[in-house]
């Protein structure tokens, strides 16, 4: 297994035989940020897995669809919540077809994809997490599933969205994972590492990759100078 970071929440992890990329978009897509990651080229019938958490911008992009083109044997794993009708292709210059090769998924529920086995969480804040397994390998990748605490917000929405978070990861406490990419993000201040703590504690991970720190990768240094007991455990 390999693992490449392209930028954001999005993940690249090359198996034997197959690709997984999880939110990509293209680093242009969100007003006021640059991102500068680029998907690595494969032969064309290289099998690829593409899944999205979500319809947001920092972790979706309709122009995934086109790699159908390049990829023969390409499959979307995408949230309910993006909405990709026949007209809505066609309008923008897509083939309709394309939606044969999407599974859309909705939260706590299983499914099977190949020979993936895929479980998802419902996320606190939109769309879902992904659990994935294939050849032997374990990950899971958050989407914006956190403990999204905002220093602005109120003190009942808070503790909400705490209880949401923590409920949603007692639901994997006794699963093993390799790999898992989780948030942490410095815009919530003093609270920036909640979510991220909640899960190094209760779940069994080998690695942990953070991630949605908006190119501001800094926070990484600061999480594991201020909790060094879990350097080992971050990448």
């Amino acid at each position: 297994m390999q693992i490449i970071f392209i930028h954001h929440s999005c993940f690249l992890v090359e198996l034997d035989d197959k690709v997984l990329i999880f939110d990509y978009f293209d680093g242009d897509k969100v007003e006021g940020m640059h991102f500068t990651g680029k998907l690595p080229s494969y032969e064309p019938d290289t099998k690829i897995y593409m899944f999205a958490s979500h319809s947001h911008k920092d972790h979706y992009d309709m122009d995934i669809l086109r790699l159908t083109d390049k990829y023969p044997n390409i499959h979307y794993v995408f949230s309910k919540d993006i909405r990709i009708s026949p007209h809505f292709l066609s309008k923008h210059g897509i083939d309709p077809a394309v939606r044969d090769r999407v599974t859309f998924v909705s939260p706590d529920n299983t499914y099977h994809v190949d020979d993936l086995d895929i479980m998802t969480l419902r996320s606190t804040d939109a769309g879902v997490a992904f659990y994935v397994a294939s050849n032997g390998v374990s990950l899971f990748h958050a989407g914006d599933l956190n403990d999204w605490y905002w220093d602005g917000g109120s003190k009942a929405d808070n503790q909400r969205l705490t209880s949401a978070y923590r409920a949603a990861i007692r639901k994997i406490k006794g699963m093993h994972f390799d790999a898992a990419f989780v948030p942490l993000d410095p815009r919530q201040g003093d609270h920036y590492a909640d979510g991220i703590l909640y899960f190094l504690k209760n779940v069994d991970c080998n690695v942990i990759f953070p991630m949605h720190y908006w190119n501001d990768a800094n926070v990484i240094k600061r999480f594991i100078t201020e909790y060094p007991q879990y350097k080992s455990r971050i990448k």
